[in-house]
């Protein structure tokens, strides 16, 4: 299993801008926990009928991913174990100077929420990013908004977070 360090940060998005992903090309995301703890979770991923199974480990701006790919049939076998911890999105990934950003906008139980993380391959870079002017509020930290909450414990209370409960009504 290759095992790489990710620096990120983590924002809700208060609303996409005009055009930013027209010219994107969306991802049909499903995961689903089959275990997890504070610093480490299991995870199979559906990314447009990619299959992997993963292992995640750490948390806030520095996590560690290791996958391997399975088969469909895999899969399809071990997604009944993730019953009731499980999140469905779409993704795009938008470049932006320097970082790669990822929009989610989450489906199901976790509607209306959208949220856009910057990946970085430093932790210097990780620290000096100035997010735009869209990922209004960061929840890097926030364990309620970690992806392995969110499928556990559904969507938390955004307006609280954000201050505009007009978004999310």
């Amino acid at each position: 299993m290759p095992a790489n360090w990710e620096f990120k940060r983590k924002f809700v998005m208060t609303y996409i801008p005009d055009g930013l992903l027209t010219t994107r090309k969306p991802t049909s995301v499903r995961k689903g926990y089959i275990a997890h703890s504070d610093e480490k979770q299991v995870i199979l991923c559906d990314k447009n009928g990619q299959y992997t199974l993963s292992v995640c480990q750490g948390s806030g701006h520095r996590v560690q991913h290791s996958a391997i790919s399975l088969s469909q049939e895999q899969f399809d076998g071990l997604w009944p174990q993730t019953q009731n911890y499980r999140t469905s999105l779409i993704r795009y990934e938008v470049p932006y100077f320097g970082a790669m950003l990822t929009i989610d906008e989450y489906g199901g139980h976790l509607a209306p929420l959208k949220l856009v993380t910057a990946r970085f391959t430093d932790e210097v870079s990780c620290r000096q990013f100035l997010p735009p002017d869209f990922a209004q509020t960061e929840v890097t930290y926030e364990k309620e908004f970690s992806t392995e909450a969110l499928a556990r414990l559904g969507l938390p209370d955004v307006s609280a977070i954000i201050g505009q409960a007009s978004m999310y009504s």
